[in-house]
């Protein structure tokens, strides 16, 4: 996994082929930054993954969100189907998650970003640009772990399109 720490500048890579660009405000710290690397080193063992770090914006809740949405548009990749998180999402399970992310990858020739949004959330103007808006579940959870989560799901689904003993099924 490549992580990209430049910060947001409007500088944009030209598009590639399917790869996976996790995009998210925030400061690096442990231990969150081994475990998603963990997780971003088996993702490329199926494609090219690479970070982008918005740093958190200054301000009151309504600067701060529409800053940071400024600066997490000017860090996604030309051309890229966005992926945002927020509660208001899509519910998908693990198996129906992998379907999506395989059918991008077949038919997606360009990056896919996954966009995690600080501790307040994603703009409203980016949350309707997106292509997909994706929940993790109705539960409030701390932006490092949802970061941590999207790597994990990312992974899993890869697994699941390869065959790969990763993802177990319920028993009942």
């Amino acid at each position: 996994m490549t992580a990209d720490n430049s910060s947001a500048h409007g500088v944009h890579n030209r598009p590639v082929a399917f790869e996976i660009v996790v995009v998210w405000v925030g400061r690096r710290r442990e231990p969150w930054e081994t475990l998603c690397a963990d997780y971003g080193r088996r993702i490329g063992k199926f494609v090219p993954v690479r970070e982008r770090v918005v740093r958190p914006a200054r301000g009151d809740d309504r600067t701060r969100l529409r800053l940071e949405g400024k600066a997490i548009e000017a860090a996604l990749p030309l051309d890229a189907w966005t992926v945002c998180l927020d509660r208001k999402g899509r519910n998908l399970s693990s198996e129906a998650l992998a379907t999506e992310v395989g059918r991008l990858r077949t038919e997606w020739r360009r990056p896919v970003a996954w966009i995690v949004g600080s501790d307040l959330g994603l703009d409203r103007d980016l949350l309707k640009s997106s292509r997909l808006c994706l929940s993790l579940g109705p539960l409030t959870l701390p932006h490092e772990l949802a970061r941590l989560t999207v790597f994990e799901q990312i992974y899993r689904s890869f697994t699941i399109l390869e065959g790969i003993n990763y993802h177990r099924r319920p028993f009942h």
